[in-house]
């Protein structure tokens, strides 16, 4: 069974740091590209970002260029999430996703990217910023 735990997530306030890991099981891990959207409250979900199953390769949306990190250690079958420089407007449930696949950076900028509930099985991990 496809497992996606994702962990990490608290309250913090604006300009603080938090890490999110994603531990993955039933599923080889290596072979899929990993993502990360998020679900603001009252909103739909938005694409984070995206590293290919090796993990050479990230693609992240523009709000969060330079202050989020994605990474992988498929030694571990686990995803990350390092969020820097955080703003109110970052407070969200946050999911990790896999994908067979690892699209060119427009699918995912221009809003293509919609995971199946079979490639996003986690409860998520909520992210609150706030003074």
């Amino acid at each position: 069974e496809v497992q996606l735990v994702e962990s990490g997530g608290g309250l913090v306030q604006p300009g603080g740091s938090l890490r999110l890991s994603c531990a993955a099981s039933g599923f080889t891990f290596s072979n899929y590209a990993m993502i990360w959207v998020r679900q603001a409250p009252g909103k739909g979900l938005e694409w984070v970002a995206v590293i290919n199953d090796s993990g050479g390769r990230t693609y992240y949306a523009d709000f969060v260029k330079g202050r989020f990190t994605i990474s992988r250690d498929n030694a571990k079958n686990t995803l990350y999430l390092q969020l820097n420089n955080l703003k109110t407007e970052d407070t969200a449930i946050y999911y990790c996703a896999k994908d067979p696949v690892f699209y060119s950076p427009g699918y995912y900028s221009h809003g293509y990217y919609a995971p199946s509930p079979d490639d996003m099985r986690g409860q998520g991990t909520q992210v609150t910023v706030s003074s």
